[in-house]
């Protein structure tokens, strides 16, 4: 059994608003900690997009539609985190940043033996452990996009974190959630994210040096491997920024050329052409940032024509 009742959330982008929806749609009262009255207001927004798509595909009854819509809380307010049981940190993948929740969140959180988890998908839990005065509660709970459809979560207990915080962590996401936990070691990567990003960088460097076309790479995948997304479409997916950060964080702990983000990669997170969160990836998509998946894990959005690979160009030049 688990003891958490109240969640909390810091970050509403698409990881933080999904897990935000599974922990309400369980029934848990959920607090979520944005930066800005905008963006708070955006988060809420996605969350209840979602879930009104839920409801209208017959997946979730419209009285628990209304009943997680009122359980979850949107607000700049970070003193509403005081009385969590567990928080998610959810913001982008980038260590100083998260350094920094995580420190706002040892000075805020009351409950000392409250859980304080990282949904990271790269940065070993450790170094974000060492922020906080009570490391041994801190753990990794490695969500998938989308949330809510997605059944897979990494547990990633860091050399210093209890056995109760594993027990506990290991209970709200199997026993509340429902989902399917892979305990995982503590090292960049962790499990997925250390066989999938090789996979993808590989996929983007057949693009850099012309082999095939980007959306006869994904087509190679997906009809010849049973793959529902092509490599290059899964990268738009998850955010080239998103991909790029993970694999500069595996590799600087391996310091394996297969981690080491092309230079097309670079390129094309400089010129903002992010995926379908800007429209425009490896495929360009009609509708930005419209979430990219339905409740049963399809494709909503379908790229509309593979984007040239980027060539004899100066680096952070716009390509075509």
């Amino acid at each position: 059994m688990t003891d958490v009742e109240r969640v909390g959330i810091v970050g509403c982008g698409l990881m933080g608003s999904g897990i935000a929806e599974v922990c309400a749609r369980a029934g848990r009262e959920v607090v979520v900690v944005e930066t800005t009255r905008t963006a708070a207001t955006a988060g809420l927004e996605r969350i209840t997009r979602s879930l009104e798509r839920a409801a209208a595909s017959g997946k979730l009854p419209a009285a628990e539609r209304d009943a997680a819509v009122g359980r979850i809380a949107v607000t700049t307010d970070v003193a509403r985190l005081a009385d969590r049981d567990l928080v998610v940190e959810a913001v982008a993948e980038d260590e100083r940043a998260k350094l920094e929740v995580f420190a706002l969140l040892d000075r805020v959180v009351e409950r000392r033996d409250a859980v304080l988890a990282t949904n990271t998908s790269s940065i070993p839990v450790i170094r974000l452990a060492a922020a906080v005065s009570r490391p041994e509660q801190v753990v990794g709970l490695h969500f998938f996009n989308p949330v809510p459809v997605l059944p897979l979560v990494e547990l990633v207990p860091s050399l210093l974190t209890g056995e109760e915080t594993v027990r506990r962590a290991h209970a709200f996401a199997s026993e509340v959630l429902g989902k399917e936990v892979v305990r995982a070691r503590d090292r960049a990567g962790f499990v997925v994210n250390a066989l999938l990003v090789p996979y993808l960088l590989a996929a983007v460097r057949m693009a850099e040096h012309d082999a095939a076309s980007p959306e006869d790479i994904d087509r190679g995948m997906t009809l010849g491997c049973a793959h529902p997304l092509g490599p290059l479409a899964l990268a738009d997916l998850i955010g080239l920024d998103t991909v790029q950060a993970i694999a500069r964080s595996m590799y600087a702990e391996y310091r394996e050329p297969l981690y080491a983000p092309p230079p097309l990669l670079a390129r094309m997170v400089d010129a903002g052409r992010l995926g379908r969160k800007t429209g425009r990836g490896f495929h360009t998509y009609g509708d930005r940032g419209s979430g990219a998946m339905r409740e049963d894990g399809g494709v909503v959005a379908t790229a509309t024509g593979p984007t040239r690979p980027v060539h004899g160009r100066r680096h952070g030049e716009q390509p075509t």
